[in-house]
């Protein structure tokens, strides 16, 4: 099962003498970040979820993965104790640059099992930038939409597509706050079409526009 703080990163700059893309992409492991969370920085790792980045620079991040990557090139076994540290600092920055507390969630008595309904909750979380069908996530749990609908509102008394569309604005609320990317590059982070769907499904549920949101 997916987790909220698993996260993969790729780094990319271009060569001045080449119009190639170099890329060094980094897998960090869920439990480091929520060893690192718990017991560093004193925050319950159920708690969070990193949030997606599109073509931002990130100097501290890009000089910590050029460390470790030098380093990890070497093969010398005496520097394993600075891998580790740079690898814990690496984290360390994510959580503090990228992580935000996740929303509240009521789960009811009925409907889906806990174990069910997480497994359908990180699968919308982990492709909440893709095109989400109610066949897909009926197809998790081997059920029939029909089936799969009625327990899912049962359980968290919202129907699936209503779900996928409050963490859709959820999400767009916290790149809104927490970053400088485009409304449009954000509505396509969080699974709009175009930025007026963005527009108009998060005035539905917030009352004011992104703009005025981010400006709050």
């Amino acid at each position: 099962m997916a987790t909220c703080l698993e996260q993969s990163i790729c780094y990319s700059s271009t060569c001045l003498t080449s119009t190639a893309d170099r890329f060094l992409q980094i897998r960090i492991a869920s439990r480091l970040l929520q060893s690192v969370a718990r017991e560093t920085l004193d925050k319950n790792p159920e708690q969070l979820e990193l949030l997606p980045e599109f073509q931002t620079r990130d100097p501290q991040l890009e000089a910590i993965s050029l460390l470790l990557l030098a380093e990890l090139k070497q093969e010398n076994l005496g520097s394993r104790l600075y891998i580790e540290s740079l690898t814990n600092v690496l984290a360390v920055h994510l959580l503090r640059q990228y992580a935000a507390a996740k929303p509240r969630l009521t789960v009811y008595k009925g409907g889906l099992p806990e174990r069910q309904l997480l497994q359908v909750l990180d699968y919308i979380d982990t492709h909440l930038n893709q095109d989400i069908k109610l066949a897909d996530l009926a197809q998790l749990l081997n059920m029939s939409q029909f089936h799969f609908s009625h327990l899912f509102k049962q359980a968290i008394g919202a129907a699936p597509y209503q779900y996928l569309l409050q963490q859709r604005v959820e999400r767009a609320k916290q790149l809104l706050k927490q970053t400088d990317q485009s409304i449009v590059d954000i509505a396509f982070l969080c699974g709009f079409n175009s930025h007026s769907h963005l527009s108009k499904q998060f005035r539905q549920l917030t009352g004011i526009t992104p703009t005025a949101y981010r400006a709050n």
